[in-house]
């Protein structure tokens, strides 16, 4: 997982403190470079400086896909989790969990942070070299754990299931799993942090289409006591804390939140723009993922243009508080890709 970069402006708008213009960020999943013609993409990039800042056609060159993101060839993370796909560039699913039967357990090594991330290997040393380049370049280092680095790793090694029949029955193995899980976890913030970085980010998938995969009691009880202990060196390094997670996160969004998140990365439509706005504008700077479900997957130019117009005027603040994010993948009509794009230059400046 390579060390990446924020702009004063984006720790102006986390902090609220009147950024010059809403953070945008437009993802292009590595898997749209094979399904769209990659002229028509770097066409949109070139036309779209705000969003694209650093594009440059003479150098750029065609995302490829991660190890666990190729079709047809089984991945064995070091967790010995085996993740496959059916598509490249698209993130698939654990197919073997290592830990679907306890008895294993006695005898599992968990990987050492001091040479992998969780999903992959990592150059500590190299990771030391980026930081450096980025401060030259005035800009903020940024770390993160592993996509999926405590809930959905117990769900990796357990498989999903059987993990949930472990909370709710008191399985007598868990709490060392979580530790242990936990352990590897701190191994890697506490680097990050002794790199000097602004910012930690937490990513994790909590939520499905209409609720979260955990109740709010098992999360309380076994996931948000890990997740406050993670936040906690990061917090006293004075580094931000960024949380994120996919799906209907409202029912555990002030636990997300209580332990001293700067930063909620949440999806829009399914938890709802005026919940997001009664429940959590002003609390923490929210990182509003834009919907690929609806809206910019079927609608018109015009739909997507107000639904983004919208978001900006009810999430958003002179003060701050607000960044967007939209991630392109497969499937969405390419006059729709530009129309995100031109609306999210649109109102990158309208508290401004």
């Amino acid at each position: 997982m390579p060390m990446d970069a924020i702009r004063r402006n984006t720790v102006c708008a986390i902090r609220f403190d009147r950024p010059e213009y809403i953070p945008m960020v437009f993802w292009i999943n590595p898997a749209c470079w094979h399904h769209y013609p990659p002229e028509v993409l770097l066409e949109l990039m070139a036309a779209h400086p705000i969003l694209f800042p650093q594009f440059d056609p003479e150098t750029f060159t065609t995302p490829q896909p991660a190890p666990w993101e190729r079709s047809g060839t089984p991945y064995t993370d070091p967790w010995g989790c085996v993740w496959e796909t059916t598509d490249d560039g698209i993130t698939g699913t654990v197919t073997q969990h290592p830990l679907a039967d306890w008895d294993a357990f006695a005898r599992f090594v968990p990987p050492d942070p001091a040479h992998v991330n969780g999903i992959t290997t990592v150059d500590w040393s190299r990771e030391r070299a980026q930081t450096a380049e980025i401060g030259r370049r005035g800009e903020f280092c940024v770390g993160s754990l592993e996509h999926g680095h405590t809930f959905l790793r117990l769900c990796y090694l357990r498989g999903y299931e059987n993990l949930l029949f472990d909370l709710m029955d008191g399985q007598a193995r868990l709490p060392a799993l979580i530790e242990m899980v936990e352990a590897f976890n701190v191994g890697i913030v506490q680097r990050y942090l002794d790199l000097g970085v602004a910012m930690v980010c937490y990513p994790e998938d909590l939520g499905a289409q209409s609720g979260p995969l955990i109740s709010p009691k098992l999360f309380r009880e076994f996931i948000k006591p890990v997740y406050e202990r993670l936040n906690a060196p990061t917090r006293r390094a004075g580094a931000l804390v960024h949380m994120h997670s996919d799906g209907n996160i409202r029912d555990l969004a002030d636990d997300l939140i209580s332990g001293g998140v700067d930063v909620l990365n949440l999806q829009d439509l399914v938890n709802g723009i005026d919940w997001i706005a009664a429940n959590l504008k002003g609390r923490v700077c929210i990182d509003l993922d834009i919907d690929r479900q609806q809206v910019t997957r079927f609608g018109t130019a015009a739909q997507i243009d107000a639904l983004i117009r919208e978001e900006v005027e009810k999430l958003g603040s002179p003060e701050g508080g607000l960044m967007l994010i939209y991630g392109l993948y497969p499937g969405t009509p390419i006059e729709n890709v530009k129309a995100v794009m031109d609306a999210m230059e649109r109102y990158a400046a309208f508290h401004a």
